[in-house]
């Protein structure tokens, strides 16, 4: 059976440079949201060909394990009103190790590692993730578009300048700014760099 009959799910998020997390889950519960997941570690292996021809067609293969193991496959994103969508498949596997056997045993190598700490909430039509990366901290909030506009107002959020970019597309705009020499966004990798918060305001402007 051909996919194109199939209605394939469609992730549209919005992600925003906000140093002070603590105060926008304050902000979340005040307005009626709810936590759905504690903080929880994230460990994240991106997968590619060995000639790199996944990211040359800007699509994701990634093996993630917090408290449960999945892989998700990301279509090419378009950007509307600097929001990203696109399709996003994923599936809930028993077993990381294994997985990661079965990717490279079909040819795909790991491409870059990443990790982070997210706490999810959710309010009204709109899922809120606060993510503690190795660089910063941020948020996204995922839904309709329309729904994502006004949980940015209800949260203060509606002059941070939405980030078109992945967080790896991140990483790489931190490397290059800072010159940094490491492959792998891993705390440990970033426990003695200062990234200062105008990077990401000034990469918002330019965006």
């Amino acid at each position: 059976m051909s996919h194109d009959h199939l209605r394939l799910p469609l992730e549209t998020e919005v992600k925003l440079y906000v140093p002070n997390l603590d105060a926008v889950a304050q902000r979340i519960v005040a307005a009626g949201g709810e936590l759905t997941h504690p903080r929880t570690f994230e460990r994240n292996v991106r997968y590619d060909t060995p000639e790199g021809a996944l990211s040359a067609r800007r699509i994701v293969l990634r093996l993630r394990q917090d408290e449960r193991v999945r892989l998700t496959y990301k279509d090419a994103a378009t950007l509307t009103q600097g929001a990203l969508s696109r399709v996003e498949l994923e599936v809930t596997l028993d077993d990381f190790a294994t997985m990661d056997a079965i990717l490279q045993r079909l040819g795909f190598v790991p491409s870059v590692r990443y990790e982070k700490y997210r706490t999810t909430y959710r309010l009204d039509a709109v899922e809120i993730m606060l993510d503690e990366m190795p660089f910063g901290h941020f948020v996204e909030i995922e839904g309709p578009l329309e729904a994502i506009k006004a949980a940015q107002v209800t949260l203060g959020l509606a002059e941070r300048t939405r980030l078109p970019l992945s967080y790896l597309g991140l990483f790489e705009h931190v490397k290059a700014a800072l010159a940094l020499d490491v492959h792998d966004l891993t705390f440990a990798n970033f426990a003695d760099v200062r990234v200062p918060p105008s990077l990401f305001e000034r990469l918002g402007d330019a965006l």
